[in-house]
């Protein structure tokens, strides 16, 4: 570790909720519910698996959370970039689409990633710095440096 390298650290809880009175003593005799919790946040996020692995459809998953992460921390880094750049967004929304395969034996992984992130702008003379930024941002991700598959960026920016 160089002496520029600062290191952060993220500590969260896990606990699981879904014991139903026998714990796991079959695959259908357990919920797949947990609870995610930092100390000092407000409220746990509700987990679960995947609908199709037995979680329930109204918790959130670890799929859904990853896709969510990777969104999040590209629009964080492009609000930094550009209101350093000078570029007001006055409407920023995504729809990211992460793609898993399954495998023969149960496991999965991550295939792809798209986000595609829609922001409005006030100058139209930006636009196509403020579509850079979105570049620079995902070269900037924590979270889109750290996996191990594709994350495609397909921004649309717009004026008004």
């Amino acid at each position: 570790m160089t002496s520029a390298t600062r290191v952060h650290r993220y500590q969260v809880q896990i606990v699981w909720t879904g014991n139903t009175g026998e714990g796991t003593a079959n695959y259908r005799a357990y919920k797949r519910d947990h609870e995610i919790s930092v100390t000092g946040k407000q409220a746990p996020i509700l987990g679960t698996s995947d609908p199709l692995f037995r979680g329930d459809a109204d918790r959130y998953n670890p799929e859904e959370l990853l896709v969510s992460a990777l969104s999040a921390c590209h629009m964080l880094w492009v609000l930094h970039l550009c209101a350093d750049a000078g570029i007001t967004i006055t409407e920023y929304s995504d729809e990211p689409l992460g793609l898993m395969n399954e495998n023969a034996d149960g496991s999965g992984e991550f295939t792809e990633v798209t986000l595609r992130p829609v922001m409005k702008i006030s100058d139209a003379g930006m636009i196509s710095q403020a579509k850079a930024l979105h570049h620079r941002a995902h070269e900037l991700c924590a979270i889109a440096r750290s996996v191990n598959f594709p994350v495609v960026c397909a921004p649309t920016v717009l004026a008004g």
